[in-house]
C-alpha cells in the first residue's frame, strides 16, 4: 500500500561567485587581514555552491546538511553584498520540463540572488520528499524520520508559494510557479499523514483514531487531487499525469481503511448493522482502486483484510444479530484527526550552520554607514568652510584698507615688509608657472574622465540595444530580463557622473576668470625686490605719524586679528581630527527593530561630538568681526591723519593690488590642486564603473548566446508543415495497443502527384479448390519465419526484395487489402500496378494459415517518399 510520491531535483548552471564578490572586497575594504579573511570567505562559498550544486546529490541526510548549509549562508550573506550590482546571473531550468528528443528545456536565468535562493529551498524539499520515500517503514525509526522530513518538503514548498513572486520580481517557471508548489506542499502533508497512519497501526493504537487518523489522510489526498485537477497549468506536466492517479488512488484506499477501523469501532458497540455497512462502502472502494488504478498502487493486502472482514461480519449478523444495515449515507461521519503540519522555515536550517562572513556587516549597515560619513563631511565641510570664508573676508578687508602695509610704508619709498613676504611665500610656492602648468593640465584630466564615462556608457547603450533588436525579433520567446531596466541603476549613476563634470567644468571656468584678473600682479610679486620696488610709486615721506597714537592701536588690533586667526587654524585642525565609529549603533537599531533610523542616530551623534567645535566656531567668528569694525574705525583715524596726495593714492592702491593678488593666488593654487585631485580621484571612480558596465555586458552577452542557442535548437525542432488528418481507412484498420506510448507526429512534405496507370479489368474470379490452394502454398517460395495471418484477414502485396530499401514515414496503421476483395488467388492479381510480386499463398475462409504467409502487420508496401531534409535555421 505503501507508494509513496518523490519530486526532482532543479539542475543549474555553473556560477563563479569568486571573481565579482572578490571584486566588490577589494573596492570596498582596505587592504589587510579583514581583506583577506572576506576573500577567503567568498572562496569557500564559491566551493560550498560546487559542492551543494555542482555534482549529483545521494538520497541521504547528508547531501541535506550541505544543501541547508548553501541555503543558510545565503540567507546570510544576501544584506552584506549590493548584488543587483554586481550582475550575478543564476540559471536554472524547470524541474519537472523533460524536454523534447533533442534535450531542450525550459531554463530561466535572473539576476537575483532570491531566485537562487528560491530554486534550493526548492531542491531541499525535492531532496527531503526523496529521502522520505526511502526510509524503511517496517520499523519505527524509519517512520518517524519519513514522517519528519515529508512536513520539512511541505514547509519548504509553502514558503516558496508565500514568497517566489516578491523574491523573483519576474514571472516564474512554473515548478516554482505558487500553483505548483502549493499543490506539492498539500501532497508532501498527505504523505507524511498517511506515515503517521501506518505507525498507529504498527503501535496497535485504538481503531477509532487510526479511523480518524486515516481519515484525514485521506481528505489531504482529495484537497491535493482536487488542486491538480483545477490547476490549469499543472495537468501539462508529465509528472503530475502519474500523480494524479496516485492521489485519487490514495484518497480511496485511505477512505477504505478509515471505514474498516471504523467498522471495528462499530463492532466494539455492538453495531453490527453498521459494521457491515462500512466493510460494504470499503470494499466498494478497493474495488474501484483496482479496476482504475491497480498499476500505480497495491491494494490487495488491504482488499483482503477488508474482505475477511466482512464476510465474517455478514456470517454472525446473518446467523446471530440480524441487524439491520443501513446506508452508507445514513452513517455518522468519521472524525479527523491531524497530527502533520508544514515546517515553518526558519533560518538558518542546518544545526551546524557557521556564517563565512560574520564580521562583515550588512549592507544596510553598509549605505547608513555611508550616509553618516557624508553628514560628517558635510558638517565638517560647513564648519572648516565658515572659518576659511572668515579667513579670506579678513584678508580682503586687510587688503582694501592696504593693511599692514600702510603701517610699514610711512617712510613711502621701501617695500613694505608685508609685501616682501608675500612676494616671497608666490615665489617659494612656484611662482605664476606653476598655476599656468595647473590650469594646462585640467582640460586633459577633464577628457580622459569624460572618455572613460562615454565608453563605460557606449557599452551599455550597444548591449541593450542588440537585446531590444533580439527582443523585437523572437517576441515573447526572449524571456529575460529586458536590458533597459537592468541598467536603470548604472545609468542613474552615469548620469550623476556627467552632472559632476558639468559642474566641475564650470568651477575651472570660474577659477580660470580669476586667474586672468589678478595674472599682472602676481607676476609683479614674482620679481626681484629692485624690480618689485621700481614698480610701485614712490610717495612724499610720513614721518610725522610713526608715533602717533593710531598707529600703535591699529598695530594693536591686528596683532589680535593674527592671533583669531592662528587660532582659527588650530581649530580647523581639531574638528578634522574628530573620528568616530556609527557600526555598533546601526547593527543594534538594526538588531532591534528590523530597520535604521540613520539621520536620527546620526544627527545625536554629530551633536555630540561637534557641538563645543560649533560653539567655538561662532565665538571665533563673532570676535574677528568685532576686530573688523574696530580696525576700520582706527583706519579712517589714520587716513585722515596721513597726508594725501596723487603720489600716495598711487602708491597705495598698487600695494592693495599686491596684497590682493597674493591672497589670490594663494586661493587659486588651492583650488587648482583640489580640482587636479578632484579629477585623478575621479578617474579611479570612473574606472570601477567601466569594470562593473564591463563585467554586466560580458554577463548578458554570455546569457544571450545561451538562450540563443537554445533558441535555435527549439526553432529547429517545430514542425515546417500544419499537421493532417489520416484517411479514416488507415485510422479504423488498427490502433496502438492500449496503454501504449503515442506515436510522436513528423513532418511530411507532400511529393510531387505522379501518373499511376490505371489497372485492367478484374476478370470473374476463376475456380479453385482448397486442394490446389494447399499445393500452392506448399510450393510458394516465400520464407517460413514468416508468422501466418489471421484466418479472416486478406494478406496484403508484398514490397520486392530488391533494391535499397527506403525511408520509412510514421507508424501508420498497415493497409488491410482493397475494399470488397474477394479470395482469390494471388497467382493473378491485377492490383499490383506492374510490380514483381512474388507468388503468395491463397488462404481459403477458415483455415489456418500456412508458412509462406506474410504478418497481418506488415508496414505499407506501396513507395514511400523520399526523406526529407530538416530544416536549416541560419545561426544567429
Amino acid at each position: 500500500m505503501a507508494t509513496f510520491i518523490s519530486v526532482p531535483l532543479k539542475k543549474t548552471s555553473e556560477v563563479d561567485l569568486l571573481k565579482p564578490l572578490s571584486k566588490f572586497i577589494t573596492s570596498a575594504y582596505p587592504a589587510g587581514e579583514e581583506q583577506a579573511e572576506y576573500l577567503r570567505a567568498v572562496d569557500e562559498l564559491n566551493k560550498l555552491r560546487k559542492s551543494a550544486l555542482g555534482r549529483p546529490l545521494d538520497k541521504h541526510e547528508s547531501s541535506l546538511e550541505i544543501l541547508l548549509r548553501y541555503y543558510d549562508q545565503l540567507c546570510a550573506v544576501e544584506p552584506k553584498f549590493p548584488f543587483p550590482e554586481l550582475c550575478l546571473t543564476f540559471t536554472w531550468k524547470d524541474a519537472f520540463d523533460k524536454g523534447s528528443l533533442f534535450g531542450g528545456s525550459v531554463k530561466l536565468a535572473l539576476a537575483s540572488v532570491g531566485y537562487e535562493k528560491t530554486c534550493v529551498l526548492f531542491n531541499i524539499g525535492a531532496l527531503a520528499s526523496q529521502i522520505a520515500s526511502e526510509q524503511n517503514l517496517d520499523n519505527d525509526e524509519g517512520l518517524k524520520a519519513s514522517a519528519k522530513f515529508y512536513q520539512m518538503a511541505s514547509g519548504a514548498f509553502a514558503h516558496i508559494k508565500d514568497t517566489v513572486l516578491s523574491s523573483l520580481n519576474h514571472e516564474p517557471t512554473m515548478d516554482i510557479s505558487p500553483e505548483t508548489v502549493g499543490t506539492l506542499s498539500q501532497i508532501m502533508l498527505s504523505q507524511a499523514q498517511e506515515v503517521f497512519v501506518l505507525k498507529a497501526t504498527a503501535d496497535k493504537m485504538k481503531d477509532a483514531i487510526i479511523a480518524k487518523l486515516a481519515n484525514q489522510a485521506a481528505d489531504f489526498y482529495g484537497d491535493a487531487f482536487k488542486q491538480c485537477q483545477l490547476k490549469e497549468n499543472l495537468p501539462k506536466y508529465f509528472y503530475f499525469q502519474e500523480v494524479l492517479p496516485v492521489l485519487a488512488a490514495k484518497h480511496c484506499m485511505m477512505q477504505a481503511n478509515a471505514e474498516l477501523h471504523q467498522s471495528a469501532v462499530a463492532n466494539q458497540k455492538k453495531r453490527f448493522g453498521e459494521e457491515i455497512a462500512r466493510l460494504q462502502h470499503a470494499t466498494e472502494l478497493v474495488k474501484t482502486v483496482a479496476s482504475r488504478y491497480d498499476e500505480y498502487v497495491n491494494i490487495k493486502d488491504l482488499s483482503d483484510k477488508i474482505s475477511r472482514a466482512l464476510t465474517a461480519a455478514k456470517k454472525d449478523n446473518d446467523f446471530i444479530y440480524h441487524d439491520r444495515v443501513p446506508e452508507v449515507k445514513d452513517l455518522e461521519h468519521i472524525g479527523k484527526a491531524a497530527l502533520v503540519k508544514s515546517t515553518a522555515i526558519q533560518v538558518p536550517l542546518s544545526q551546524k550552520f557557521t556564517d563565512l562572513f560574520e564580521k562583515m556587516v550588512p549592507m544596510q549597515v553598509q549605505q547608513s554607514l555611508s550616509i553618516a560619513s557624508s553628514r560628517k563631511a558635510d558638517l565638517v565641510n560647513r564648519l572648516v568652510g565658515k572659518l576659511r570664508e572668515a579667513t579670506n573676508l579678513c584678508n580682503g578687508v586687510l587688503a582694501s584698507l592696504n593693511l599692514p602695509a600702510a603701517l610699514e610704508d610711512l617712510s613711502g619709498d621701501s617695500v613694505p615688509q608685508s609685501i616682501l613676504e608675500k612676494s616671497r611665500a608666490v615665489v617659494q610656492q612656484g611662482g605664476l608657472h606653476s598655476i599656468e602648468q595647473l590650469i594646462k593640465d585640467l582640460p586633459e584630466l577633464l577628457q580622459r574622465n569624460r572618455e572613460i564615462l562615454d565608453e563605460s556608457l557606449k557599452m551599455l547603450d550597444d548591449e541593450e540595444t542588440t537585446d531590444n533588436e533580439l527582443r523585437a525579433k523572437f517576441s515573447q520567446r526572449w524571456n529575460r530580463t529586458p536590458s533597459g531596466d537592468l541598467y536603470k541603476p548604472l545609468r542613474a549613476e552615469g548620469s550623476n557622473f556627467r552632472n559632476v563634470l558639468d559642474k566641475a567644468v564650470q568651477a575651472d571656468q570660474v577659477v580660470r576668470e580669476r586667474y586672468n584678473t589678478h595674472c599682472e600682479m602676481i607676476a609683479l610679486l614674482c620679481k626681484p625686490e629692485s624690480e618689485l620696488c621700481a614698480a610701485i610709486p614712490s610717495a612724499n615721506p610720513a614721518n610725522t605719524l610713526q608715533g602717533s597714537e593710531v598707529v600703535n592701536v591699529l598695530k594693536a588690533q591686528l596683532q589680535q586679528l593674527d592671533e583669531v586667526k592662528r587660532n582659527r587654524e588650530v581649530l580647523e585642525e581639531e574638528i578634522k581630527a574628530v573620528t568616530f565609529d556609527m557600526t555598533t549603533k546601526f547593527l543594534t537599531a538594526l538588531a532591534q527593530d528590523g530597520a535604521i533610523n540613520e539621520e536620527a542616530l546620526s544627527t545625536t551623534e554629530l551633536d555630540t561630538r561637534y557641538g563645543a567645535h560649533t560653539q567655538r566656531v561662532k565665538q571665533n567668528l563673532c570676535a574677528q568681526d568685532d576686530l573688523l569694525a574696530q580696525v576700520q574705525t582706527s583706519h579712517q583715524e589714520f587716513a585722515t591723519l596721513k597726508q594725501s596726495n596723487a603720489e600716495a593714492n598711487n602708491r597705495e592702491e598698487v600695494l592693495k593690488k599686491l596684497a590682493s593678488a597674493h591672497d589670490s593666488y594663494v586661493e587659486i593654487s588651492s583650488n587648482l590642486k583640489e580640482g587636479t585631485k578632484f579629477y585623478n580621484d575621479l578617474t579611479e571612480i570612473l574606472l570601477r564603473f567601466q569594470n562593473k558596465c564591463s563585467d554586466i555586458v560580458f554577463a548578458r552577452k554570455t546569457e544571450r548566446d545561451e538562450l540563443l542557442k537554445e533558441l535555435q535548437q527549439s526553432i529547429a525542432r517545430e514542425p515546417s508543415a500544419p499537421s493532417f488528418n489520416v484517411p479514416a481507412y488507415q485510422s479504423n484498420t488498427s490502433s496502438p495497443a492500449a496503454g501504449g506510448p503515442t506515436p510522436a507526429p513528423r513532418t511530411v512534405f507532400p511529393l510531387q502527384p505522379q501518373a499511376k496507370a490505371q489497372p485492367p479489368a478484374r476478370p470473374p474470379p476463376p475456380n479453385f479448390t482448397s486442394q490446389a490452394a494447399s499445393s500452392s502454398t506448399i510450393n510458394s517460395q516465400t520464407p517460413a519465419s514468416q508468422a501466418p495471418p489471421p484466418a479472416s484477414s486478406n494478406p496484403p502485396p508484398v514490397a520486392p526484395p530488391t533494391g535499397p530499401s527506403q525511408a520509412q514515414g510514421p507508424p501508420y496503421p498497415t493497409y488491410q487489402g482493397y475494399p470488397g476483395f474477394c479470395q482469390m488467388p494471388v497467382a493473378y492479381n491485377p492490383y499490383v500496378y506492374g510490380y514483381n510480386m512474388p507468388f503468395m499463398a491463397y488462404q481459403g475462409q477458415g483455415q489456418a494459415g500456412y508458412p509462406g504467409a506474410p504478418p497481418a502487420q506488415q508496414p505499407y508496401p506501396y513507395p514511400q517518399q523520399p526523406p526529407q531534409q530538416q530544416p536549416f535555421y541560419p545561426q544567429q
